[in-house]
């Protein structure tokens, strides 16, 4: 079999219908109902979603301030996806649903509470639910969200997200977010040499006079 000369531009694959689908499926995250953090009732689902901040804490007042009158500057963007999903990238079905979505927007929630200068009642959320092969989007919408809104928790302060690394695993240094939000246990037992608080408030305040 004859090898062909090597041409970049017959690797690269273009398609306008897939770059629409995107930008629908971020216009109708944006349209979707706001709620409290966690929402009020537990749903089956995986899906993409966002959290937006409300509240009078000095470092985030001006997410506080964009907020006032429309949620439209999320602070954190992340996704739930189907169970198994990163073991063979099974997308959703009526036999694997399960709550991921909600478990994960509560589980978002203990972390908030268990700091000191957050409160779980100055967040709100929002959420896109993604079925079927629709599922297989989840990790594509959220990078587009998080490229067009630069959320400060998903780019400038690390961590958030963040779950328990285990026994044996606490020689990792403790992520940005619980430097500056001292309070969930497992990441009081990362002994590894993190950056210095003046360092990541410095890192905020720079991205908030950059976010409009």
């Amino acid at each position: 079999m004859k090898i062909q000369a090597f041409d970049r531009n017959e690797h690269i694959y273009k398609n306008d219908v897939f770059a629409e689908l995107v930008k629908d499926a971020v216009r109708f995250f944006n349209g979707t109902p706001v709620h409290n953090l966690p929402p009020p009732e537990s749903f089956l689902g995986t899906g993409v979603y966002a959290l937006y901040y409300i509240g009078s804490n000095p470092l985030y007042q001006r997410y506080a301030e964009l907020n006032r009158l429309a949620y439209n500057y999320p602070i954190y963007i992340g996704k739930a996806v189907p169970k198994g999903w990163r073991q063979s990238r099974s997308s959703d079905s009526v036999l694997t649903q399960s709550r991921e979505l909600f478990s994960r927007l509560r589980e978002h929630s203990r972390s908030i509470s268990a700091v000191d200068a957050l409160s779980v009642e100055n967040f709100m959320c929002r959420f896109v639910i993604f079925e079927a092969e629709g599922s297989d989007m989840i990790s594509t919408i959220e990078a587009a969200l998080i490229k067009l809104n630069r959320p400060l928790w998903n780019t400038s302060v690390d961590g958030f997200g963040n779950h328990d690394p285990g026994k044996g695993r606490y020689e990792q240094a403790k992520s940005d977010w619980d430097v500056i939000h001292q309070g969930r246990a497992w990441a009081n037992k990362c002994n590894g040499v993190h950056k210095q608080e003046s360092v990541i408030i410095s890192s905020i305040e720079q991205h908030l006079q950059n976010l409009i």
